[in-house]
């Protein structure tokens, strides 16, 4: 899996290009603002706030953390990624990278996190559900977890809403190059057809399972903190569509912020 990782995140890659919350001002803003609450809640509650951000890319959002006063362990399963970030964070004491090649690296370790982040991340993972559990037993008492940009459970969203979400996918995916590619792909995908070899598929395993079941996070979360929030909002890639899809209120992502974990 970690080879496939890497396959589809490559030295180089362009994480922007295919990220709506990196590429839309609004959406960026909405995310930082929710990451700077939470350091700040957590930074209240218990004096400190150290991060486990998993998934950091290049450390977009790292670079909000530590901006808001919080120490961050970021984890990465693609290799060019961990040394670009490892390079990138070379002289500040308050980032540890970890190159996480199989995605098991938190069940092995016995430390705990004021504050679990997930950004554009569940979507990726088998079994999230799983994933969250462990990380919540890692959250100490008083801290928080902030996920956002993961697609919408599929069953629960209209036949309208899912053509509105696919033709915002098409409109984009034109302007990528390797359009061949690229249908044979969503082929797959739409036959409900997945296939272990191939890098596109193994990265974004939301598009065989009907995406992410919020309602299932939700009670998972509750489970363990206080108080837990959901934002749904629209995302697409091509900055029209996103202003569309933001006036008419279309709602195709979400995002869950929980505070005050409980004490084990």
């Amino acid at each position: 899996m970690d080879n496939l990782q890497e396959q589809a995140h490559p030295e180089g890659h362009d994480y922007e290009s295919g990220s709506p919350h990196l590429k839309h001002t609004q959406l960026r803003e909405m995310i930082t603002a929710s990451l700077r609450a939470s350091v700040a809640d957590a930074i209240e509650r218990n004096g400190q706030c150290r991060v486990l951000e998993v998934g950091a890319g290049h450390g977009d959002f790292t670079d909000v953390l530590l901006g808001a006063g919080a120490d961050v362990v970021v984890t990465e399963m693609s290799g060019p990624a961990a040394v670009a970030l490892a390079d990138r964070y070379r002289l500040n004491p308050r980032v540890n990278v970890v190159h996480d090649v199989d995605g098991t690296w938190l069940e092995g370790i016995s430390s705990s996190f004021d504050l679990v982040a997930c950004i554009s991340v569940l979507h990726h993972i088998p079994d999230y559900l799983e994933f969250l559990r462990t990380a919540f037993v890692h959250t100490n008492p008083g801290g928080g977890f902030v996920s956002w940009q993961d697609p919408l459970w599929y069953p629960r969203r209209s036949k309208a809403n899912m053509a509105s979400d696919r033709a915002g996918y098409y409109a984009w995916r034109t302007t990528q190059g390797n359009l061949a590619q690229g249908l044979g792909t969503r082929w797959r995908r739409l036959r409900g057809v997945y296939d272990e070899t191939n890098a596109a598929d193994m990265v974004e395993y939301h598009v065989v399972r009907d995406g992410v079941d919020e309602e299932a996070i939700l009670t998972l979360a509750r489970e363990h903190f206080e108080r837990v929030d959901l934002a749904t909002y629209w995302s697409t890639w091509l900055r029209g569509l996103q202003s569309l899809g933001e006036r008419t209120k279309t709602h195709t992502t979400f995002g869950v912020v929980a505070s005050n974990a409980k004490v084990r």
